[in-house]
């Protein structure tokens, strides 16, 4: 017995698809239903990786008794919150007001008029924890229903004017960035910094990438312990636990403050802001560990989270055989016995604390006893070298790890999580000298575009050769930022027309007349409020990202009619984010970014040169920088060749630089070294 799920694409609503709760899919039947026949809804919202989500599907939506009352008295309706991510912040937002607290699986009440009245997170089968059991919430939520609607219908009204009100935006009268408040927003940061083990606030410890991000932005500041706070962040994830030592790709998060015991889930868009981050921190410090860290990060989503044809996928589950975790967990024997042949053992062994009794539930999580660049000294090795000791044992325990039941993989492609991991291998591929990162960009990019892209129109998920979901505002604007990052590495004018196009659907459909962008299309929304939410999650909030694709548009356009829209956007939050760093880090760099000077470099040559800007802009010779835009092309120009190209001719024949600030360009350069002398001065 299968209800409707069963015709949808998403493995999350799949896992739910056999359930004897007659779930509907958010749609009009549903909707119709509740309102024709004057029944609440039961909103349930979860996604494929989300541990207690099959806690509760196991014993609640799969109980008989539990299902049956629920489909008598309400219209039950299953939601992925990573293909609807505005129902979820929406009635996240009511959940949180209404109980202080949220989480997924996320259970809310909603009016037939989809006003939220009621809320939680995980119910238990029978009351336990100081919570009622399930079917005493629906028992009672019936009874007060059928008994004092009045009652309902109020609480429903009050949340929705919360939700309202909270949805407008305070403005600032100018569009200007005020740099004070990017370093009051650094000395916060740096003040509330965990020293001893790293992080911000208490366990659970969420990796903050976006933060880190933002301070390595701040040293190029000369702002005092910005540096100092992001390297100390990056070296306590980077030693285990949180960080899978075996088989490379980052945890969820850490349930502990030492960053040991991870929520062993794993989610492409972690994976993705933390290679970017862990690749800047190498280009900016030179440490070695930071670009192994970012490499395997990088190398485990090609080996397990890729499509064929160049999708990334959304995320493993932190379960397999009925067990959190127990992929990931080793014995003392079993680990002992893998590298018991290898000549790397005895530092192997010094590197891992391996006790008998394990260090959780009577297994082992491997986490290096100190630091990595540490324990490299007390080897008298250099970072590079002991880092490569470690390697073999690694490797042989990724391979019998490989005979282990693996962890479900949620293979649905979402636009806006792609377009950070896309971000992340295009630079790689470049400042590394990986072609086989910038190869899975340029797939990816081509995957997107052929598989989401219709004639005018942006699908926010892709599965088993379906598209779904009309995009969001974060997909729109995460993919024109990604294709304009390729574009600087490959020159592809391909991409740059894309993200041209792509940036003026986003701005035609999302744009606010009131300012900012909403979150849902003003031509394809069914819910209560048009969401304009401005803080940042586990990913950028799409507004950040719009401001972020417009800025970064702009500086390929000296006349781009949109750069004022995402200055005012960004004064708008500035105070905001300086008082709340840590749930507006995006916001920040972006603000930090458009504070400038923004240096643009292009690169003019004939076709008859063959790629001389593999020379030029050789990380060596054109190092990363964070506000340093490349573009290069052999003339005569592509039609649709970005403005920042035009009128700058080839001198001599031979391949030519323009160095410019602002659009106010220096005198252009034919002599390499020359060039590498003058990339620099006068930009900080």
């Amino acid at each position: 017995m299968t209800n409707r799920l069963i015709h949808e694409t998403s493995p999350y609503l799949l896992q739910h698809a056999q359930n004897p709760v007659d779930w509907y899919p958010w749609g009009d039947e549903a909707l119709q239903k509740a309102r024709l026949e004057d029944k609440p809804i039961f909103l349930s919202i979860g996604y494929a990786a989300c541990h207690w989500c099959h806690v509760m599907e196991e014993e609640s939506f799969e109980d008989s008794i539990t299902a049956s009352y629920l489909n008598q008295h309400f219209v039950p309706i299953k939601v992925d919150r990573e293909e609807r991510p505005d129902l979820d912040n929406l009635y996240m937002s009511a959940v949180v007001s209404m109980t202080g607290q949220g989480g997924w699986p996320m259970s809310v009440f909603l009016t037939p008029d989809l006003k939220p009245f009621y809320g939680g997170t995980y119910f238990p089968p029978v009351p336990r924890y100081g919570m009622p059991s399930f079917l005493e919430v629906l028992q009672g939520i019936q009874h007060v229903w059928q008994t004092n609607r009045h009652n309902i219908d109020s609480v429903a009204q009050k949340v929705t004017e919360y939700l309202q009100e909270t949805n407008q935006w305070r403005t600032f009268a100018e569009p200007q960035i005020q740099t004070d408040f990017l370093e009051q927003a650094a000395h916060a940061l740096i003040q509330h910094y965990d020293r001893q083990n790293g992080g911000w606030g208490r366990a659970p410890k969420f990796p903050q990438p976006m933060v880190i991000e933002f301070l390595l932005h701040r040293h190029l500041r000369n702002q005092p312990q910005a540096m100092e706070t992001a390297r100390h962040a990056l070296d306590v994830m980077q030693r285990g636990g949180l960080w899978d030592m075996v088989g490379g790709g980052f945890h969820r998060y850490s349930t502990d403050s030492r960053w040991l015991v991870p929520h062993f889930e794993k989610m492409l868009y972690d994976n993705a802001l933390l290679a970017q981050t862990y690749l800047h921190a190498y280009l900016l410090t030179g440490d070695y560990s930071y670009r192994r860290t970012c490499e395997r990060t990088l190398e485990f989503i090609l080996r397990e989270m890729t499509h064929p044809s160049g999708g990334f996928y959304s995320s493993l589950d932190a379960d397999s055989e009925g067990e959190e975790g127990k992929y990931y967990l080793w014995t003392k024997a079993e680990i002992l016995e893998t590298i018991s042949k290898l000549p790397e053992q005895e530092i192997f062994k010094s590197t891992f604390s391996l006790p008998e009794e394990g260090n959780f539930e009577g297994k082992i999580i491997l986490q290096s006893v100190l630091p990595l660049k540490t324990l490299a000294n007390q080897f008298g090795l250099s970072i590079q070298d002991y880092l490569k000791h470690l390697d073999q044992p690694l490797e042989k325990l990724r391979i019998l790890r490989e005979n282990r039941v693996r962890p479900q993989t949620d293979d649905k492609v979402i636009v806006s999580w792609n377009a950070l991991a896309l971000r992340a291998f295009a630079e790689a591929g470049h400042f590394l000298q990986r072609p086989d990162f910038l190869q899975a960009a340029q797939s990816n990019a081509a995957f997107l575009l052929e598989n989401l892209v219709s004639e005018d129109f942006l699908y926010r998920t892709w599965r088993n050769e379906k598209s779904a979901t009309p995009a969001f505002l974060e997909d729109y604007a995460g993919l024109t930022v990604a294709l304009l990052t390729l574009y600087q590495f490959d020159g592809n004018s391909r991409w740059f027309s894309e993200s041209q196009k792509i940036l003026e659907w986003m701005i035609t459909r999302f744009r606010d007349p009131n300012g900012g962008f909403f979150d849902t299309s003003t031509q394809s929304s069914n819910t209560i409020v048009l969401p304009k939410y401005p803080q940042d999650n586990p990913i950028p909030s799409g507004n950040a990202l719009a401001a972020h694709a417009i800025m970064l548009y702009s500086a390929f356009e000296e006349n781009s009619p949109y750069m004022d829209l995402a200055l005012e956007l960004l004064a708008t939050l500035q105070q905001t984010a300086a008082e709340y760093p840590t749930a507006f880090a995006y916001w920040l760099q972006v603000q930090d970014y458009a504070a400038g000077p923004i240096q643009q470099i292009a690169l003019v040559y004939p076709t008859s040169k063959n790629q001389p800007h593999l020379e030029w802009f050789d990380p060596e010779v054109t190092p990363y920088h964070p506000r340093r835009i490349l573009v290069h092309s052999s003339l005569p120009l592509a039609e649709n060749a970005p403005g920042v190209l035009e009128h700058k001719p080839a001198l001599q024949g031979l391949p030519t630089a323009y160095i410019c600030q602002n659009f106010a360009c220096k005198q252009p350069l034919v002599d390499l070294e020359e060039y590498s002398r003058t990339i620099s001065e006068g930009f900080a």
